[in-house]
């Protein structure tokens, strides 16, 4: 291959952005990097992991440095929505193709990823979700948080006319036609569902990929049982007000 052939090659990959927030994930961190560095891929892509650590009080800094592992350490917790804002806004700014945002707690396999990929690359998509409940494989959550589930998605049915299966994942993608709406604005505190609204009132398609998911790695997750009632309840009130706003709002990701 002459000089001119590789650079043709290089130019044509797409970049691609693995966004990992973290919040005190010692446990998970190097494990999860590693194992998406061991991932192959058959797609002319290339994948850099971006870790968000999200001001953690335990080893996930440390780890992070000493390991040399590609991270933007927050000097304040901002939270979910804050921590994947960041990411979205590096891969943005950095001219990723697309950015793929990844737990940070071992619950999303690195091996799953080209699923997630693949519809960028033979489809006009804009935002690809991995979802648990297409073909029911693999670790299928608590009773209650598939009740969660179900209620989002019959909610973003009757708002928006759409059925997402897996609305609560945060194993899903975004084109760079996305990233600039979401670098302008994105959800903080629980932004799974809410973003479904803000992504389809810009005009953004959506597509569910099956995936396999696992059970949480380590760690503990900010979404305890007892929260679940609350979680629903405080969503249900950021989804409708998001909704208003961006229904009546000519300019959409402008909030």
């Amino acid at each position: 291959m002459t000089k001119c052939e590789k650079e043709t090659e290089m130019s044509n990959k797409l970049k691609v952005a693995i966004i990992v927030p973290c919040y005190n994930e010692e446990d998970n961190v190097l494990k999860l990097y590693n194992e998406i560095k061991c991932t192959s891929f058959s797609l002319n892509i290339d994948v850099v992991p971006i870790f968000i650590n999200d001001c953690s009080t335990d080893n996930t800094k440390i780890i992070l440095s000493s390991n040399r592992i590609p991270h933007i350490d927050l000097p304040v917790n901002l939270g979910i929505g804050g921590a994947v804002q960041t990411g979205f806004k590096y891969a943005y700014k950095n001219n990723f193709d697309i950015a793929i945002q990844m737990d940070g707690d071992g619950q999303h396999p690195p091996s799953e990823l080209e699923k997630i990929i693949t519809p960028f690359v033979n489809t006009k998509i804009d935002v690809v979700i991995g979802s648990r409940y297409i073909e029911k494989e693999g670790f299928q959550s608590t009773f209650m948080r598939r009740l969660g589930i179900n209620y989002f998605k019959w909610l973003n049915r009757t708002l928006i006319g759409i059925k997402i299966f897996d609305s609560t994942s945060g194993y899903r993608a975004i084109n760079r036609r996305g990233l600039e709406i979401v670098a302008n604005y994105y959800p903080d505190e629980y932004p799974e569902p809410e973003s479904i609204i803000l992504y389809t009132l810009n005009g953004l398609t959506i597509s569910e990929v099956p995936v396999t998911m696992r059970e949480r790695q380590g760690g503990e997750s900010s979404i305890r049982s007892y929260k679940t009632v609350y979680y629903m309840f405080k969503v249900t009130i950021g989804i409708i007000f998001l909704f208003i706003r961006l229904k009546f709002n000519g300019k959409r990701h402008t909030i």
